[in-house]
């Protein structure tokens, strides 16, 4: 056999290989998400000081402390605390910067990792996820991002009379950042509930059951992450509310589509699958002989019915 021949690996059409060469492959591709992340870094660091003021441009920005409009709490006085402190708010920045834009290497890494494990239909369905769920990540965000110009004056507002607000830009970009995943986390809640439903989990007429409780939860959880203005609570909990029952809706169309193919498939734990009772003949039994072995008729096998 040639030499080429024998170094070239024969793959196995069902994604098998060995342990060695699992640790080789997540290794590589590894090396490849972190090579992009940290590529996209190093561009992000010249444009560390736009994206900064990108992100904080939600905060009323007053242009000292003897502004009439700071004393009236209608804006605040953006601060950076200590000497490496600007340093530290630029490169982490830059890092958050390089993850995100990043993220179509590292997913891609991470889904080439994983593909050659999975079946047609699950290779299916996760790209499904990957396309529904990345727009729906992306909206709430936007979402976060929205409400934010609208929260800061709330919150300012209840300082104290003879106070002036000191914003720090860390503090500023540590609350975008949590209601950005909150918000983002928050809209995957239908992706979730359809796929639980795709994998015959959940049925669409349990999900929609729960209304009243899933309402109540998402205005709690709406409450607790935003900040206390009924405005902020209202624009997180109808957008979510409203993704759950379109949630719902597919689930039982899925449900119905599944019920027409299989008329069984959908049957609930204490319900019994249909039976077929329809009255048949029963044969007459075979006569077992009670006198000599002589005079029965031959046996199958050499047994009768009692032995």
């Amino acid at each position: 056999m040639p030499k080429a021949a024998r170094s070239r690996t024969v793959k196995d059409p069902e994604g098998r290989m060995p342990l060695t060469e699992h640790l080789r492959e997540l290794r590589n591709r590894l090396g490849i998400a972190v090579a992009a992340i940290l590529a996209v870094t190093i561009v992000s660091l010249v444009f560390a000081r736009d994206i900064m003021d990108f992100l904080t441009d939600p905060v009323p920005i007053c242009a000292d402390q003897q502004d009439p409009d700071a004393a009236a709490h209608r804006c605040a006085v953006l601060a950076q605390q200590g000497l490496t402190s600007p340093f530290a708010t630029y490169f982490r920045v830059s890092l958050l910067t390089g993850v995100i834009a990043a993220s179509p290497i590292w997913l891609y890494q991470f889904w080439a990792f994983i593909a050659p494990g999975l079946h047609r239909n699950e290779k299916k369905y996760s790209r499904a996820v990957v396309s529904v769920g990345v727009p729906l990540f992306l909206a709430g965000t936007f979402f976060a991002y929205w409400l934010l110009p609208r929260a800061i004056p709330v919150l300012l507002s209840f300082s104290a009379d003879d106070a002036t607000n000191i914003v720090y830009v860390e503090e500023v970009l540590d609350i975008t950042v949590r209601l950005a995943l909150a918000f983002g986390l928050s809209f995957e809640l239908p992706l979730v509930l359809v796929m639980l439903n795709i994998g015959g989990v959940l049925s669409g007429k349990r999900m929609l059951s729960w209304w009243r409780w899933m309402v109540v939860g998402i205005a709690v959880f709406a409450a607790a992450i935003t900040p206390t203005d009924l405005m902020s609570m209202i624009a997180l909990q109808v957008p979510v509310t409203g993704l759950y029952f379109i949630a719902c809706g597919i689930a039982l169309f899925n449900d119905r589509r599944r019920r027409r193919r299989d008329e069984e498939a959908e049957l609930s734990d204490d319900e019994a699958s249909q039976l077929d009772l329809t009255p048949a003949s029963i044969e007459a039994p075979e006569r077992v002989g009670s006198g000599s072995l002589d005079d029965d008729p031959p046996r199958l096998n050499g047994y009768d019915d009692a032995t």
